[in-house]
């Protein structure tokens, strides 16, 4: 994605993003490219949800558990083989491609919202 589209910030207001902290990771040997199950926390408010992330390269499943991560947790559920995933995780990509997670600099309350 070279083009960005500009919104408005009604727009932006509508993406849910919250802090959680990875209680468990799973491999997923199921996902057509390496990827992880995660099962993350995000509060009273939301709960625990789960996602897939092609996030192999770079993380090891210890250096994930306790990790606090921003994630999308409005969007649809989506099937990705027989895994549910309930929200997305985000992050950059590096020089390689590789997926660096977003996370926060200080640990938030799980369910903190993005403001």
């Amino acid at each position: 994605m070279t083009e960005s589209t500009e919104i408005s910030w009604s727009d932006f207001e509508k993406v849910d993003l919250r802090v959680g902290t990875i209680l468990e990771v799973n491999d997923f040997p199921e996902a057509i490219r390496p990827a992880y199950q995660l099962f993350i926390d995000f509060g009273p408010e939301i709960g625990q949800r789960k996602s897939s992330a092609q996030i192999t390269k770079l993380y090891t499943k210890e250096d994930l558990i306790g990790r606090q991560i921003i994630a999308v947790v409005n969007f649809p559920r989506k099937q990705i083989g027989k895994f549910m995933s309930e929200c997305l995780v985000t992050g950059l990509s590096d020089e390689n491609g590789d997926i660096v997670l977003t996370s926060v600099e200080r640990k938030l309350p799980n369910g903190a919202r993005l403001i």
